[in-house]
């Protein structure tokens, strides 16, 4: 059913009054446990990210400029402030791309940033696991509906993961401090007029820096909004409002179809790959060429790829120098997973992307663009010899139509988080993870985690 006029002028406080009003037992099962799965993936992703440079650089200047440690930094053994620690922890989760992205209607790695900023908070004031929860879906309906009702917002160059993640981050800050609807009004004000973060600075150090900002902006925009500091009540449909000034097309009235019967949570996906996700589809369709087809890489004449054409906007770098920089390259994606058949955390390094071994057969990926062809789906072709050997995948691995199992999903966390935390401690994880509806303090998990 579509919106009238006069619904479509008040989506900002529908919605905010939809999320200060429902609570953990609102919520359908399948969204309950999508939320344990995409915790516990997340958390992985930021034990792996932890240690990366990136993080080092950061932390040693939030070391020396931040606010009364009470949050902690994963996997580093400190804490930092309540707005310093989403920073932080913002960062490790998005920085190797391996956390999840929800492609309903607007490409977006929700968790991060929301996770961030939840994890800081209740690390500072305590919170049953049934809130977390509860708080952690609050963040998908605001970040993801606010996406799909801006649906040109990518097109203006915005990077998503820091516009719509600030956000996501406040709607769910101010679900876990307990706003009521007026005061949630506020807060996704204050969190969207920080909304930032350009996809020119993909491949970079700032790409993972606008989750941590985010993060950050939210937790900030939530405690601000508790002490009655105001903003537009019409900041996402406003004239000049979110959807209408980071959009050339407004939708606002999208913002609340289905609101309290679909939950956006549901219809999220997880990452097999550490890369960026439109890369998933041709990467599965070569890890299935390097299995199949026993052509050492130096008798390979020929790769021939066939994509949706957003793949190669976003992840046309030719020549990538970094670990950061392939990531965003098909090139480097479709070699190093013809080679390996994997495409984790170990093939998105600096010295895979100058291998010269990587950087001789990616020279030979030839690339195709085909609108009629899904996101999710991809053909491609190993050419040696006089035979062409081919493969084609409909969905990606990870997507909300060929799901990770929640095996899967376990492995990738163990696999991730053992080595910063140990097995025992990746082991109470796990266990509290999928029991955190019974948690009746969030910090039980946290203190596993520094």
């Amino acid at each position: 059913m579509k919106a009238t006029q006069e619904e479509a002028t008040q989506v900002t406080r529908a919605l905010c009054a939809h999320l200060a009003s429902f609570d953990f037992d609102s919520l359908p099962q399948k969204a309950v446990h999508a939320a344990r799965r995409g915790i516990l993936d997340w958390i992985g992703c930021a034990l792996a990210g932890c240690r990366h440079p990136t993080l080092d650089k950061l932390n040693r200047v939030l070391s020396e400029t931040g606010g009364k440690p009470v949050a902690t930094v994963f996997g580093r053994n400190g804490r930092l402030g309540v707005l310093d620690a989403p920073l932080a922890n913002g960062q490790a989760g998005h920085v190797l791309d391996y956390d999840d992205t929800h492609m309903g209607g607007t490409v977006l790695h929700t968790s991060s940033p929301t996770l961030a900023a939840l994890f800081a908070l209740a690390d500072r004031d305590g919170a049953t696991g049934r809130d977390f929860i509860a708080a952690y879906v609050a963040g998908f309906e605001a970040g993801v509906r606010t996406g799909q009702a801006a649906p040109k917002h990518h097109d203006g160059g915005w990077h998503l993961t820091g516009t719509l993640g600030a956000i996501a981050a406040g709607a769910a800050a101010g679900k876990l401090i307990g706003l009521d609807a007026l005061q949630m009004t506020h807060a996704l004000g204050i969190a969207a007029t920080q909304s930032a973060g350009m996809q020119q600075n993909r491949g970079t150090m700032c790409k993972s820096f606008h989750a941590g900002k985010a993060a950050s902006s939210g937790v900030l925009a939530a405690l601000l909004a508790q002490q009655g500091f105001d903003s537009s009540e019409e900041i996402l449909e406003g004239k000049k409002g979110f959807c209408r000034i980071y959009s050339s097309v407004a939708e606002p009235q999208r913002v609340t179809e289905g609101l309290g019967k679909r939950w956006e949570i549901a219809n999220n996906g997880h990452k097999p790959y550490a890369c960026g996700v439109v890369l998933h589809p041709p990467i599965d369709a070569m890890i299935e060429l390097g299995t199949r087809v026993s052509v050492p890489p130096s008798r390979v004449e020929a790769i021939e790829l066939r994509v949706h054409p957003h793949v190669v906007s976003v992840t046309g770098v030719v020549e990538p120098r970094t670990g950061l920089q392939s990531k965003f390259s098909i090139f480097h994606s479709a070699a190093v997973a013809y080679i390996d058949r994997d495409a984790g955390i170990a093939q998105y390094t600096d010295q895979r992307a100058l291998d010269p071994t990587i950087v001789t057969l990616r020279r030979k990926v030839k690339v195709t663009t085909d609108d009629s062809l899904r996101t999710d789906e991809a053909y491609a072709t190993v050419i040696a010899g006089g035979a062409r050997y081919e493969a084609s995948v409909a969905h990606a691995s990870g997507t909300v139509d060929n799901p990770m199992g929640d095996e899967a999903m376990e492995r990738k966390f163990r696999a991730n988080a053992e080595p910063i935390i140990g097995e025992t401690n990746t082991t109470k994880v796990v266990e509290r993870v999928w029991g955190l509806h019974a948690l009746s303090d969030v910090r039980e998990l946290t203190a596993l985690l520094a």
